[in-house]
């Protein structure tokens, strides 16, 4: 819970009642590599995560079976599949754990039971929300054009935190190459 408010304190002076509101609400798992936090398969997302140790992934599986990473979520980062949760629809998109996770979870019941009773949580979550979104097109961004090499090492300049502690498959897929071209592409590059 500490990161989580520690995080939130970078953002907005928060009293110790408010702190202690706040951890209430949440309640903190821990997920294995491979663990689903939420399984889509045309379920409704009904819960938001904040990453507090680990990384997590929203992944989906394509018309042909292929296994598909859109976006990583690292520490201090709050994850949802925010279409799904925000407008109670049925997704295909999953969240799964990367690696070991320690996460702080909230059910979006109990995050309107917090705006209430802390309004400004709405829009610090709001506005970190966006701005996950706004850099995930950006990340996107910057990978069009270029080939699975210079792919792989944009990933790894923007992303080393995250290529140390996630299998290489996740990556592959986030960069929508095969693990074995990945796999000869790391071997090129050594």
């Amino acid at each position: 819970m500490n990161s989580l408010v520690a995080y939130l304190k970078l953002l907005k002076h928060i009293s110790t009642e408010d702190e202690q509101i706040i951890t209430s609400h949440f309640e903190l798992k821990h997920f294995k590599e491979g663990d689903y936090l939420f399984k889509g398969d045309g379920r409704v997302s009904r819960e938001m995560f904040f990453v507090c140790k680990g990384v997590i992934r929203i992944v989906s599986v394509n018309d042909k079976g292929i296994e598909l990473t859109h976006f990583f979520y690292n520490e201090n980062k709050f994850c949802s599949i925010l279409q799904s949760f925000n407008d109670e629809a049925p997704t295909p998109a999953a969240i799964q754990a990367s690696c070991d996770a320690e996460i702080l979870v909230i059910s979006k019941s109990r995050l309107m039971d917090l705006y209430h009773q802390l309004p400004y949580m709405k829009e610090i979550i709001d506005n970190l929300n966006q701005l996950h979104l706004i850099e995930k097109v950006n990340v996107r961004n910057t990978y069009l054009g270029e080939d699975a090499e210079n792919q792989y090492k944009l990933f790894i300049m923007q992303h080393p935190d995250i290529a140390m502690r996630v299998p290489l498959k996740d990556i592959a897929s986030y960069l929508g190459i095969t693990p074995q071209s990945l796999s000869r592409i790391r071997k090129n590059l050594n």
